[in-house]
Parts: C-alpha cells; sequence; structure tokens
C-alpha cells in the first residue's frame, strides 16, 4: 500500500476532521434542545401541538436526510433567507449553515423520539408526587422527569450522536469541506483511490470510539451514583 500522499496532503484530512467534529457538535446542540422541545409537544395534552410534533417526527423520519438536505440547501433562498457569501473553516458559510440546520432537523426527530420514550418510561407517580407538592408541571418536567429520562436514554442518545458524526459526510456533496470532501480531494489529486479511504475510515472509528467510550464512563458514573 501506498501512503506516501500523506506527507503532502496530510492537512487535507486535518482540517476536514476539524470541520467535521464542528458541523458534528453543532448539530448535537440543536439536535437536543429542539428534540427535547418536540418530545414535549409530542405528549403534551394540547392536540394541536401534539398534532404538529408528531407531523414533523413522522415526515423527517419518513424522508432520507439527502432530500431535507436539498430542501434546506436550496429552499432557503428561495424564502429568502440568505446568509453572508463568505469563507468559514475553509467551507461557504451558506453551505456550512444549510449542512447544519439540515442535519439538526434531521437529528432533532430521531432525538425527540428518543426523549419521549425516556419521558414515558419514568413512572407516572413521580410527576403526580411532584404536582401534589405544589410543583408547576413544567418545573415538574424540568427538574424530576427529564433528570430520570436522560439517564435512562444515555446509550440511545449516545448511539444517536454517533450516527450523527457518520451521516455528516452527506454534506460533502453540496460542497462543504469536510472530511470525506477533503478526502475525495486527496484521491483525486493523487489517483490514489484505496488508501486514503482508510485513513479517513480510521479517523472517523476514533472520533467515534472516543465519543463511546465518554458516554458509557458518564453513564457508569450515574449508575455509581443511584
Amino acid at each position: 500500500m501506498n501512503f506516501s500522499f500523506l506527507k503532502d496532503y496530510h492537512t487535507f484530512f486535518l482540517e476536514g476532521t476539524k470541520i467535521t467534529i464542528v458541523l458534528s457538535i453543532i448539530t448535537i446542540i440543536f439536535g437536543v434542545i429542539f428534540g427535547i422541545i418536540f418530545a414535549l409537544m409530542r405528549i403534551s395534552h394540547n392536540p394541536i401541538l401534539k398534532s404538529i410534533a408528531a407531523a414533523y417526527i413522522e415526515f423527517i423520519r419518513g424522508t432520507p436526510v439527502m432530500v431535507q438536505l436539498f430542501i434546506v440547501y436550496y429552499g432557503l433562498s428561495e424564502i429568502g433567507i440568505e446568509f453572508p457569501d463568505i469563507y468559514v473553516l475553509g467551507s461557504n458559510f451558506p453551505d456550512l449553515m444549510a449542512g447544519a440546520i439540515a442535519l439538526s432537523i434531521n437529528s432533532s426527530a430521531y432525538v425527540a423520539e428518543i426523549i419521549r420514550a425516556g419521558i414515558q418510561a419514568v413512572d407516572k407517580g413521580q410527576m403526580e408526587a411532584a404536582r401534589s407538592l405544589g410543583l408547576s408541571y413544567s418545573i415538574s418536567m424540568k427538574n424530576i422527569i427529564l433528570p430520570q429520562a436522560i439517564k435512562n436514554i444515555l446509550p440511545a442518545l449516545g448511539n444517536e450522536f454517533i450516527a450523527i458524526i457518520k451521516e455528516s459526510s452527506i454534506v460533502s456533496i453540496i460542497g462543504i469541506h469536510e472530511l470525506m470532501y477533503n478526502t475525495d480531494t486527496v484521491r483525486g489529486n493523487t489517483f490514489i483511490p484505496f488508501e486514503p479511504l482508510l485513513i479517513t475510515a480510521a479517523i472517523y472509528f476514533i472520533i467515534t470510539f472516543t465519543l463511546s467510550t465518554i458516554v458509557r464512563a458518564f453513564e457508569r458514573r450515574l449508575k455509581t451514583s443511584d
């Protein structure tokens, strides 16, 4: 095998990895925030909020992420949303934002279902006890129910975060210079089709394995605190 290209192209992998990590962090943050919102809407007693959340979740989970990416990428300009045409982290800012929004939307639907399942797994008596003590529904949910739900669904959330990192490679099709895009650039420049993919696979594995280890350690810490 020939890995001599690393001498000249190692920065391509480093820069691509940086963008992949940044994009994944943004997706995780907003995916969790909106996931919690839609999960609470889904279990609310308001039929309108419940229907909106159910329709959103089913539509997002029922359509390919690539289609969602194209809808966001081409749709933002159609509805008059324009981002400044500057370069951030080596990629065009409008492209980077479109990728982050599309991935966040996709992730939020799956996170919403994970969180909803976690909330419904908590004993209903917990909410009844909190309300009987005079706590409001929102405070009871925030301070009592959600912490228990998060503890129960941490492994599933960890798997979703890992999936986000791997799925982030799809944004290469709109020109974001993340890891997969830069890998294809190296392959095209060097006419070496196979070895750059091995490097990329190793980088993805290191990132996901590190995240898995952190999630497992955090899960063990939560169990010992019970």
